[in-house]
């Protein structure tokens, strides 16, 4: 487990080589450090302006080359967003490190979350958040799965698919209670006895009778949500949402 002095470290020493490459313009330090919210779990998140957009694969081979050489990355992931490249790695003392790398005339503060180190940020609209009609579309979808995995025993997928039910209903509560929605970030401040109630929607066993429990809670929270700010559409989805969570359905 990395300490979190050799977290800094890491980064101060990204941080100077970002100074020295003449292919980098800007550096800003995102995330909970940007915000002084950092813990000892923290992880490295860096966001750096590349001055020409076909130098981007070379500054990506270099500070990759550079992980792996003199910070001990054991594997990476690119996650891609727009003009955005986040390269995500791995380091053998189990920190985390996020470098995002982006053309000058695009980058900017995506996120309250960003702290400039040193050049000039341009003003960009920030990630909206997730749009409430695909996450309520994709939790029916992991509902009209569940069913048919619960009635074909397919216990191991049935739970999987109550798993992501469950993650987008998350996302519903937390987008209801402005709090940040994605990958559950801000889940842990929902208000208690909410949390109760979806706790309520984990699976404890692969039995036929604790998946249709665990979906059925689940199912009576997503129609809550979808009552809170839509009372049309919570008519519409209720009765065919319960006829899939009955216990008794065929």
């Amino acid at each position: 487990m990395f300490k979190p002095d050799e977290r800094e470290k890491i980064r101060a020493e990204i941080i100077a080589a970002s100074r020295e490459d003449r292919r980098i313009v800007s550096c800003a330090i995102t995330g909970s450090a940007s915000v002084d919210r950092q813990d000892r779990w923290s992880d490295i998140d860096l966001a750096f302006a590349v001055r020409n957009a076909d130098q981007m694969a070379g500054i990506l081979k270099d500070y990759t080359d550079r992980m792996y050489g003199a910070h001990g990355a054991l594997h990476h992931l690119d996650v891609v967003s727009g003009s955005w490249i986040y390269r995500v790695f791995f380091l053998a003392n189990t920190l985390q490190v996020d470098l995002a790398f982006v053309p000058q005339k695009e980058f900017g503060a995506r996120a309250p979350t960003f702290k400039l180190v040193f050049g000039a940020a341009n003003s960009i609209s920030h990630d909206p958040p997730m749009q409430r009609d695909v996450v309520i579309g994709w939790a029916w979808l992991y509902a009209l799965h569940v069913r048919g995995c619960i009635r074909r025993g397919q216990g191991w997928r049935a739970e999987y698919m109550i798993s992501g039910m469950r993650d987008q209903v998350i996302s519903l509560c937390c987008l209801r209670h402005d709090l940040p929605e994605r990958q559950g970030r801000g889940v842990d401040r929902l208000p208690d006895t909410l949390k109760s109630r979806l706790e309520a929607g984990l699976v404890r066993s692969l039995q036929v009778e604790e998946l249709e429990r665990a979906f059925s809670a689940v199912t009576d929270i997503f129609i809550e949500e979808l009552e809170a700010p839509d009372r049309g559409l919570a008519l519409r989805l209720t009765p065919a949402l319960k006829e899939l969570a009955a216990r008794d359905a065929d």
